[in-house]
């Protein structure tokens, strides 16, 4: 079917001739101008001189000598005459942070009753007072009254109510803010778009200077649909006065039916405004034209672009011409999935694309850098210090261009001090791209210098490399483009401003900013937002994101103008946008052949998981031809693989192995305890030594409070050793425990333990469980008194034989003892613990039983420290105790020795245990050293907080 542009390029030759170049084509946005250019040509076929092509904002700014405020001037000259009001009216001025919010509502409703030509004076006094609007308004219909008594009716149900009546005192103040607002920037030689359309609607032959342009030519509007009301005046003017004319894209299917809210403009268009359609008497193209319809349900957000593949597979193969294919993204945000689903070629054939989206800077490299910037410069100026996070994400970041082995130096050097902040002043001394990124923003004015400074430097560095992508270059170009415009636009208005609230105008500004793709906008697969796609036709029409709340929008956005109020005065209201949507929806319908609806069948927070009302609208009463599909997602799992890690003929495992026979490393209690829990867990932490990555976090582990608590007793303790300890010695010590505690922390965490520092938030928590559990510790240590200590942080050594492969083999253990004391001549092994161990145990097979719920680590450690020690010190009968802080004040918990059967395991049946102990020790390093694989124990529980847990296939 012949495109709508190329019957209107046919009729403006035929009409015009040579004359074309003095016409002005004006449409509602860029796209249709290069389209009609090309049927121009192929109709004229020779060099010829072009009509001038305008955007319909474009056109009507042509009609005055005025600038069109940007929203930033707009804004900040809102506020300095927002708050001279507020000063008027002796009330407290308003913020810029938080008036920012406000302003974007004002300004939008500003713009609307411009354009629409409302009474601003009126439409505010309205909302102030009902008792005016009954003086007034007498004209008013029935239903119109309800509208105004439906809005005042709720609004007056607690009048007197604070937040009400600063409503009113707002909108008191509104026709004063609106006029005033406009005439400041007019002196200043600025208009809103708004205004210019007020003042050309107003009368539209006082520019005659502008209409005069167009004296031997016509004024051209094409494919117009739903207008404001100062684009209704001014059109109707035109065609008085003759000097326009108007192709409406209609259809007779949706205009001659006043049920059919998609014809709802066109209509009010040609009826009641009287403009005249050039194309009044064209046959109907849906009701008499072939339409295949296929509708595509799918499960989830991103497979909406997955499934194009099979829907656009015949247009990979043939050649693609103007207007064939078009993909529409009603929902915008599937543009990365889109672009990742069609591929570059096919069959070795390459696939023409052209994105007319744009890329946008809030996804790109240059935005995340950035984004680091703005965040670290909040963060000097709030506490002189940048979290460990930023420097982390600048220090890896692309396109700083730092060195892999500078990087690993300087967060090697963070990770060991274990610093959450960084000091404003290091980073400045690492000199280049750290002292122009991390300078201090001296000045409002300085925000936007320094960021440009910044990009400057990144920029240089990479052309310099020659490592600069074209689309970066690009986005380069067009953010410092912007960072100039904005530096010109704040220069006269933020020296009185917060910097951090300069930042945040400044990283919205930027959010906004996209690069055109490249392709050619004539030929090839197309891929455009649904506003995009007026004027335009194609034979084949994909719209995904086809979802009821997307297509129609729920949402006109946010006014202080309510609805009754929007409809009084013919401001939009939510229907308008259903027979917006509607319509561009039919008329990408009428002369496609080929139409594809993809929809997520999926509810979630940001979908209904309903088709568009427009698709159940047209299943109802089209008699299209609709072929409806279901993607429906196979959830696949892989059967359960029980992983085991082979060591008979593994020369890498065997060597690792080896290292502990030959005494060249030693095996710590807690390796041998994560081997008996887990054996598997044993080779990827010790054989294959697959470590979890050291991070920075101001979160204290579980593991480190009890690093903190050992150091706070080993301090306590240091200078009572080899003396005994008395219930006075512990009191009078105790008054140091503070300090003991400070000094313990900041040894742990930061590897310094005389630092000074201010503790805040969870350094204070910390500090406060470890001071509650050093107390446990020393009550429990009251009522043993006196006693006396032989040692504390104790590292011993010891060796045990076992059997392997018919031979005697023999392995050195180590480990570090907390505290050994002495009382009424027992020796007592202490060991102190902050998490959840156990002092019940059930029998000594089952603490060696992989597959077993029975494993007690602080056991088999603790039992362990009693062998080595005896072997060590030529002890015997040396008894084995464990703190457990969390459970010692329970008295049915408490404790320090282990139980069996309410067998208390000291003395006679300690001496018991331990030869059977060391008989199921020997079995299992056997086993550990001589079985033929690693595997993972049957019970869940043994590795249910094991960081190798995928790695092992659970």
């Amino acid at each position: 079917m012949k495109p709508f542009l190329q019957e209107v390029a046919e009729d403006l030759v035929a009409r015009f001739g040579d004359n074309l170049e003095r016409c002005a084509i004006v449409f509602n946005n860029k796209r249709p101008s290069a389209y009609l250019q090309k049927y121009f040509a192929d109709l004229i076929r020779k060099p010829f001189f072009s009509p001038s092509f305008f955007t319909i904002q474009e056109f009507f700014a042509c009609s005055t000598s005025y600038k069109i405020a940007d929203f930033y001037l707009q804004f900040f000259t809102l506020h300095t005459i927002y708050n001279q009001l507020l000063a008027e009216e002796k009330l407290e001025t308003i913020s810029s942070h938080k008036f920012f919010p406000l302003a974007k509502i004002i300004l939008s409703d500003f713009n609307q009753i411009d354009a629409d030509l409302v009474d601003a004076e009126k439409l505010y006094r309205d909302l102030e007072d009902i008792s005016v609007i009954n003086q007034d308004f007498d004209y008013l219909s029935a239903e119109q009254y309800q509208f105004l008594s439906q809005f005042w009716t709720s609004y007056s149900e607690g009048k007197h109510k604070k937040q009400q009546e600063l409503f009113i005192k707002m909108w008191r103040r509104m026709p004063k803010l609106y006029h005033k607002f406009h005439a400041t920037l007019k002196a200043q030689g600025y208009l809103t778009n708004g205004s210019v359309y007020r003042y050309l609607a107003n009368d539209i032959t006082n520019h005659q200077e502008f209409i005069s342009n167009f004296d031997k030519g016509k004024i051209i509007f094409v494919g117009f649909n739903a207008l404001s009301s100062a684009e209704a005046k001014i059109f109707t003017q035109l065609q008085e006065a003759d000097k326009a004319l108007f192709y409406f894209d209609a259809d007779a299917y949706y205009l001659d039916d006043s049920a059919q809210e998609a014809g709802l403009f066109l209509r009010k268009n040609m009826n009641q405004l009287g403009l005249r359609n050039v194309f009044a008497e064209k046959e109907s193209l849906m009701k008499t034209a072939e339409h295949q319809v296929s509708v595509f349900k799918v499960q989830g957000q991103s497979a909406q672009a997955k499934i194009l593949n099979h829907i656009l597979e015949e247009n990979y193969t043939d050649s693609e011409t103007v207007g064939k294919t078009v993909v529409v993204l009603a929902d915008e945000s599937l543009l990365i999935p889109t672009l990742q689903t069609i591929p570059t070629d096919f069959n070795g054939k390459e696939i023409d694309l052209n994105v007319t989206m744009g890329f946008a800077l809030s996804t790109s490299s240059i935005f995340g850098l950035i984004d680091i910037w703005l965040t670290s410069q909040l963060e000097i100026l709030q506490a002189d210090k940048v979290t460990y996070k930023n420097v982390e994400a600048f220090l890896t970041h692309p396109l700083t261009g730092l060195t892999q082995k500078m990087r690993d130096k300087i967060l090697t050097a963070l990770l060991e001090e274990n610093q959450v902040e960084i000091e404003h002043k290091r980073l400045l001394r690492q000199s280049g791209l750290f002292e122009v990124f991390y300078k201090k923003i001296e000045n409002p004015q300085l925000v936007v210098t320094n960021l440009l400074a910044v990009l400057d430097f990144v920029l240089m560095r990479l052309s310099n490399a020659k490592t600069l992508k074209k689309i970066d270059a690009e986005l380069f170009v067009k953010t410092i483009q912007e960072l100039n415009r904005l530096h010109d636009t704040f220069d006269n208005h933020i020296s009185k401003e917060e910097i951090p609230f300069v930042i945040y105008l400044v990283q919205k500004s930027l959010q906004a900013i996209t690069v055109p793709l490249s392709g050619d906008p004539l030929n090839g697969i197309q891929v455009m937002g649904l506003l995009e796609t007026r004027n335009l036709n194609f034979d084949k029409v994909v719209i995904l994101g086809f979802n009821e709340g997307i297509i129609p929008k729920s949402s006109i956005g946010n006014s202080f103008i309510p609805d009754s109020i929007r409809r009084v005065y013919g401001l939009p209201v939510l229907e308008n946008l259903d027979a917006i949507s509607s319509y561009m929806v039919y008329r990408l319908m009428q002369r496609a052949k080929n139409i594809n609806f993809v929809y997520n069948s999926l509810t979630d927070e940001s979908t209904s998981g309903e088709a568009s009302r427009i698709l159940k609208q047209l299943e109802y009463e089209s008699g299209f031809n609709f072929t409806y599909n279901e993607l429906n997602l196979e959830v696949k799992t892989e059967a359960f693989k029980d992983v085991q890690i082979e060591k008979t003929g593994n020369a890498f495992i065997q060597g690792k192995l080896q290292r502990y026979l030959d005494k060249a490393k030693s095996l710590s209690p807690s390796a041998l305890t994560q081997y008996i829990s887990n054996p598997i867990d044993f080779f990827f932490n010790y054989i294959a030594e697959i470590k979890e990555p050291k991070e920075i976090s101001a979160v204290v582990e579980a593991n480190e409070i009890g690093s903190i608590l050992h150091k706070v007793m080993e301090y306590f303790y240091e200078d009572l050793r080899n003396a005994e300890i008395t219930a006075d010695r512990i009191k009078e010590r105790r008054k140091v425990v503070p300090k003991l505690i400070q000094k313990a922390f900041n040894a742990v965490m930061f590897k310094h333990p005389d630092l000074v520092m201010e503790y805040k938030g969870m350094q204070k928590v910390i500090l406060a469980i470890v001071d509650a559990y050093v107390n446990i510790i020393l009550n429990q240590d009251l009522s043993q008194t006196p006693f006396t200590i032989i040692s504390l942080e104790q590292k011993i050594e010891a060796e045990v034989s076992f059997p392997l492969n018919g031979k005697e083999e023999s392995i050195k253990i180590f480990g570090y003892i907390d505290r050994v004391d002495v009382k009424d001549g027992v020796t007592k092994i202490i060991d102190y613990k902050t998490g959840s161990d156990k002092l019940a145990f059930k029998d000594i097979d089952e603490l060696f039983n992989s597959d077993g719920k029975y494993i007690n680590k602080a056991l088999i450690q603790t039992l362990l420290y009693t062998y080595a020690y005896e072997q060590f010190s030529g002890k015997t009968c040396v008894e084995s105790n464990l703190y457990i802080v969390k459970t010692m004040n329970d008295s049915s918990l408490g404790g320090v020795w282990f139980k069996s059967n309410r067998q208390v395991l000291r003395g006679d049946f300690l001496e018991e245990i331990k030869p059977q102990f060391l008989v199921r020790l020997k079995e299992k390093l056997t086993e550990l050293f001589g079985s033929p694989y690693f595997k993972t124990s049957q019970v869940p529980d043994n590795y249910k907080y094991s960081i190798y847990k995928t790695l092992f296939g659970k």
